[in-house]
């Protein structure tokens, strides 16, 4: 195989390691990456194309490939103004997907939110769940939506409630179990690795991935 993948939020923490692992998977000969700020020391089957994602229609003659991974997001501390907000968070996934069908890419893998719901009266929430319901609009034919818990991994940046956050999870993580599997904390590594194995499965059907079934994906053994 020699295909060719795209990356929406290769600086961000989920991002940075689809980079990596694609890097050094052969089934891709072509990495193409959309951001606004350049990525030095790369490989040169990567290729950068920068410039403002609010705007992302302005890429849709580079924006071809056979994977889209879009791991876009930002939080309230970074972007405290609400319509910026989900301009970031429900835009650039929606244009994303919109510029796929639009240039037949028929594998779209976005990452969402455990508590995604577009009824929802909290913001962020309802932020993410609009942004699935117009993504799953353009009715691509692989696509994968997937809400994650809350977060681990080397952040560069600091987000101390995030990381007090972690902390109290992973001590009361024992305590669940059945249905409550889903609310763990789950490696930002893990969730890479259950999006490369979703875009090369055409045969997984479910289409809104929860937080348990990415631990499964990613830790297929």
């Amino acid at each position: 195989m020699n295909k060719t993948a795209i990356i929406l939020g290769a600086t961000g923490l989920t991002g940075s390691i689809i980079l990596q692992k694609l890097i050094k998977d052969n089934r891709y000969g072509t990495i193409k990456l959309f951001s606004r700020s350049k990525i030095e020391g790369l490989p040169n089957k990567v290729t950068q194309f920068i410039g403002n994602l609010l705007e992302l229609e302005q890429f849709k003659a580079d924006f071809t490939g056979d994977d889209v991974f879009c791991c876009i997001g930002t939080t309230k501390a970074k972007t405290p103004d609400k319509s910026l907000y989900k301009k970031i968070d429900y835009g650039i996934p929606v244009a994303a997907a919109k510029v796929s069908k639009a240039n037949n890419i028929d594998s779209f893998l976005v990452i969402s939110a455990m508590g995604a719901n577009k009824n929802s009266t909290v913001f962020y929430n309802k932020t993410k769940g609009e942004m699935e319901q117009d993504v799953l609009q353009q009715n691509l034919k692989n696509t994968f939506i997937l809400r994650p818990s809350l977060i681990a991994g080397n952040r560069n940046e600091n987000r101390t409630l995030e990381k007090i956050g972690l902390v109290i999870f992973k001590v009361i993580q024992p305590l669940f179990i059945g249905k409550l599997k889903k609310y763990k904390s789950i490696e930002a590594e893990t969730i890479a690795e259950a999006m490369i194995n979703l875009a090369n499965d055409k045969n997984h059907t479910e289409v809104i991935i929860t937080s348990d079934q990415i631990n499964k994906l990613g830790n297929p053994k």
